[in-house]
């Protein structure tokens, strides 16, 4: 008997944790979705797969300072709303590095590389504008590219997102040509942003972004019959949102990009978010999940219901054998740095993983990380780190650390931003004896946590651990040849969102969340007097979804 053949559904999300803004691009028989990364190296994080239910991380587009200076961005500043495309034998990677968004001001610079992977190496970049951000090309059937982006109008009193512009860009200059063109202002629902154009039918079809990127979250779709205009928008209201459905597990619908299959099935891709109780806060940040899209009599793109569904039928061309897959790498992963390059989940804060400071060759089989800036600090950070992709995980490391003083630390962190961690570590006290001890940051304030300060017992590896459990988040440590001992209290895990981050004074945003939660290795050496620690281990383990 042959073996049985199935179509397997789509699971949402499909990239889960902190994958937000995706743009979706098939190439053939390969799909790719590249999200956005904010304050995080590598920039732009892009995934591949061939069915749309099965995705492999390639790790991060822009690797190195040549592409992306991070130096100094601020908390969920940086890359944001990547625009992955495929034209004229060569990939289009178009990003938004956004410096403020401070008093209505963004200081977005809209950076074009090519190259002849989703994953380069990439050309110089050229900077194409800075009128606003979420950018994206559109490549027209006649030979010509367009670019197009949100307008920012930092004016007061005005609309800050004022619509989406469109100009022509000339590939053999690399350049702009032409005038700029306002053609859609939005709709009611208002924060036009995220613009992605698609020709079908004769049509153009214009999708964007509006109602923010929270609960009102949702994505618009308008139309015209010519490229610069005017373009109608659907009457039916928007394709998608979860907007006044707070018991939907998927949350914050919007922010899309469509392709459309070899088999000529469309799907839309999506970010969405999942809240740890109605409406509440999401630690897993925003992720991207993918929806079946049809078309009506008269044209227009229709989602089942106008909502977001956790489970999806695949394309009818990705008929798979019925096997259950194996747990994706993002899910469960053991690294003993016996490679000579991070692994692709590893992300580092604000700088590339260069050999001044991280090396896989130092110490055979082990990750050296040499420390850096304080916690807080926005230019030199020392932490290397992945993303929390499941409510229930549990991250582990081994390490030798010798501190010669109280501005060395080394340890394992649950990380949101500079505002806002939990770090279990290893420092050293008054007397030079070496002391493990836990440190909480909330909204900027730095307080030891109490009754866990303990010697630490030398020579030898020290285990270190932390567990989320839904909303719960747990500490514990290992000393040579001793069990597993826990490390103060339960601790709140919830601090480390998108909601808890943000914050705003008379209507503008103070602070924001973009991201989403991290755990990694952290180590510091406030006196820049040398230190540094070695990782044997790292694992990862994601608990199976209910």
């Amino acid at each position: 008997m042959g073996k049985q053949v199935s179509v397997r559904n789509i699971q949402n999300p499909v990239l889960p944790g902190f994958h937000p803004d995706p743009s979706i691009l098939r190439v053939g028989g390969d799909y790719y979705i590249a999200t956005s990364t904010f304050e995080w190296f590598p920039g732009v994080r892009v995934h591949h797969s061939t069915d749309l239910v099965d995705w492999t991380p390639l790790g991060g587009a822009l690797n190195e300072k040549r592409l992306l200076d991070l130096t100094g961005t601020g908390d969920s500043n940086g890359v944001w709303a990547p625009s992955l495309s495929y034209a004229h034998g060569e990939f289009h990677l178009l990003y938004s590095d956004v410096a403020t968004f401070a008093g209505g001001y963004w200081d977005p610079q809209n950076f074009l590389v090519t190259g002849p992977t989703p994953t380069g190496p990439w050309s110089d970049p050229v900077v194409l504008h800075g009128r606003g951000f979420d950018a994206s090309l559109f490549h027209d059937d006649d030979g010509t590219t367009w670019m197009l982006s949100m307008v920012a109008d930092w004016r007061p009193g005005r609309n800050r997102f004022a619509g989406i512009s469109i100009q022509q860009y000339d590939r053999s200059a690399r350049a702009l040509v032409g005038p700029e063109q306002m053609i859609f202002t939005g709709t009611s629902a208002a924060v036009t942003e995220a613009p992605n154009l698609y020709r079908k039918d004769g049509w153009y079809y214009l999708v964007t972004a509006e109602g923010g990127t929270s609960w009102a979250h949702q994505v618009t779709v308008a139309r015209s019959s010519h490229l610069l205009g005017p373009y109608l928008a659907d009457p039916a209201g928007p394709l998608l949102t979860s907007a006044g459905h707070p018991k939907l597990t998927l949350q914050k619908a919007g922010h899309g990009s469509l392709v459309e299959t070899p088999g000529g099935q469309w799907y839309l891709a999506h970010l969405v978010g999942r809240p740890y109780s109605p409406l509440g806060r999401c630690v897993l940040g925003r992720e991207s999940a993918i929806q079946e899209v049809t078309w009506t009599a008269d044209g227009w793109p229709r989602i089942a219901e106008g909502i977001p569904a956790e489970t999806v039928a695949a394309p009818r061309d990705s008929a798979v054998g019925s096997e259950t897959p194996a747990p994706s790498s993002e899910q469960v992963e053991d690294d003993d740095f016996d490679g000579d390059r991070l692994g692709v989940n590893w992300s580092t804060l604000r700088r590339p993983a260069t050999l001044d400071w991280v090396s896989l060759t130092e110490r055979p089989s082990h990750l050296r990380i040499h420390g850096g800036f304080s916690p807080m600090g926005r230019h030199r950070p020392s932490l290397v780190a992945r993303r929390v992709v499941a409510q229930d995980c549990t991250f582990e490391a081994t390490m030798e650390f010798k501190p010669r003083n109280y501005r060395q630390l080394a340890g394992i962190t649950a990380y949101y931003n500079t505002r806002n961690w939990y770090y279990l570590h290893v420092t050293a006290d008054d007397d030079g004896t070496p002391v493990l001890d836990l440190l909480a940051c909330d909204n900027g304030r730095v307080a030891v946590v109490p009754g866990v300060r303990v010697p630490v017992p030398s020579p030898g590896p020290v285990r270190l651990r932390l567990r989320f459990e839904g909303p719960s988040l747990t500490f514990a440590y290992a000393f040579p040849g001793a069990p597993w001992q826990p490390a103060g209290p339960v601790l709140d895990a919830t601090t480390l969102s998108d909601e808890y981050a943000a914050h705003e004074i008379d209507g503008e945003p103070a602070a924001w969340g973009f991201t989403g939660a991290f755990t990694g290795l952290w180590v510091q050496d406030l006196g820049r007097e040398g230190a540094y620690a070695d990782f044997d281990r790292a694992s990862y383990r994601a608990a199976p979804e209910q």
